[in-house]
Formats: structure tokens, C-alpha cells, sequence
């Protein structure tokens, strides 16, 4: 594996997150060092790049925005959720934890904000401004601490924690293995009968340490490709 010169260390992580790798995922040379080592060890993974499953960097700003984009956007399209968050922040524009806890329920429902959704935002925001969840400081943490942090919060579970942990601080092993869409493109990529649980799949993920996060990032392109090649519509 190749190295870079002053590389940005990161700690070591915990549940769905393995390493420590030497590199933060934050920077398209990262990206391609991933997918090029991933392709070197698993012919599933060489044969979806092949086929144009070449994945985007995505990144997402860390903080308490970054989270709540996350929340948001979790179980809806692309489209809803682009609406409740263009709606959310212009209620909001100075979107801080500090600003949602002290936004009236009225204006997140008006929003479009869902029950549930306003009480995670409510709690993560609880959680940030008491100091519970440091989310300004998450990345000096190891990785196992963050993501003990963060699924402590309510309404925070494992899948918003590795989505945080990959797409916000960049921890290159992190995979969101009860994601649907991940499920769906690893049973096409092997061929299988069924979709694998996040239990299997998380079994599967074991070939692509330390590079598991590049994997689910190759995997959501090729699900991308193989959905639009039957004509279905894509979820984000």
C-alpha cells in the first residue's frame, strides 16, 4: 500500500470500524489508494469497478450540520429529503445544536420534520450542547469512543454512527452494514438468492479491511448501475 507524506492519523475504532488505517478517507488520492487495494484483493470488488462502479468521494461537513443532514435524510428520497432540508435551514440558517434546541416544535414540524426525527435532533442537540457528544472534538477520539458516543444519544443507532463516521470524519473501515441498499448490491455483486442480513454482511465485509468504508462506496455505485440498467428508481 502506498503512503502519503504527512498523513492525518486517526484512532482506532470499534463497532464497524476497524484499523487503524494510516490515512483519513479525505481526498480523492485516499479514495483511489482504497479502491485500487480493494480491487487487488477481491475479484467481486475488481469486476463491479470494472463494470463502472467507480464511487464519488462524498463528503459531508463534520458537526452538528453534518449530523443533522444524516437524520434528516434517513428513509426518505433524495427529493423529500432535499425538501425538509431546504425548508429546515432556511427556518435555521445558522443550523448549530444550539439553534435547534432552541427552535420551537412548530417550526421543525412546519419543516417537515417527522415526530421521531425532532426528538433524535432534539436529543443529539441535548447531547452536543451539555457536552455529552462532542462532535467538534469526535475526530480526536478513537474511533471506538465516537461511535460509543454517538449511539448513546437517543434515536442515534449504529447505521447513523458509521454513516457519520464515514461520510463526516472520513475513518476509511467504517461500514454501515444494516444500510438496504448496501444489502441489496452485495447480493447482486455475489449472485445471491436473498439479501444478506447486517449480521452476514458484516461477515462478507471482513475481505475489505481496512478499506471497508471504500467497499460500501463501491457497492452504492454499483447498486446505482444495476437499478438503473432495470429501470427502477433509485433511492439516495
Amino acid at each position: 500500500m502506498r503512503t502519503r507524506r504527512n498523513p492525518k492519523p486517526i484512532s482506532p475504532p470499534a463497532a464497524g470500524v476497524t484499523g487503524p488505517p494510516s490515512l483519513l478517507l479525505d481526498s480523492e488520492a485516499v479514495l483511489r489508494e482504497g479502491v485500487a487495494a480493494l480491487t487487488a484483493q477481491d475479484p467481486i470488488m475488481a469486476r463491479l469497478v470494472a463494470e463502472g462502479a467507480v464511487p464519488p468521494l462524498r463528503k459531508r461537513p463534520p458537526g452538528f450540520q453534518g449530523l443533522a443532514g444524516i437524520v434528516v435524510a434517513q428513509q426518505l428520497s433524495t427529493a423529500s429529503a432535499g425538501a425538509i432540508w431546504g425548508r429546515l435551514t432556511a427556518r435555521l440558517p445558522d443550523l448549530t445544536a444550539e439553534a435547534l434546541a432552541a427552535a420551537p416544535d412548530s417550526a421543525l414540524r412546519e419543516a417537515g420534520l417527522s415526530a421521531p426525527k425532532i426528538r433524535t435532533l432534539r436529543a443529539a442537540a441535548g447531547a452536543v450542547v451539555g457536552g455529552a457528544l462532542p462532535l467538534d472534538t469526535l475526530h480526536a477520539l478513537s474511533a471506538n469512543e465516537a461511535h460509543r458516543l454517538m449511539v448513546a444519544v437517543h434515536g442515534i443507532g449504529p447505521w447513523t454512527a458509521d454513516v457519520y463516521l464515514l461520510f463526516c470524519l472520513g475513518h476509511p473501515d467504517a461500514f454501515p452494514a444494516g444500510d438496504l441498499a448496501l444489502q441489496e448490491a452485495a447480493r447482486l455483486a455475489d449472485g445471491l438468492d436473498a439479501r444478506p442480513n447486517a449480521a452476514a454482511l458484516t461477515a462478507r465485509a471482513e475481505a475489505w479491511r481496512p478499506w471497508r468504508g471504500v467497499a460500501a462506496k463501491v457497492l452504492w455505485a454499483y447498486y446505482r448501475i444495476a437499478k438503473a440498467r432495470d429501470g427502477a428508481p433509485v433511492p439516495s
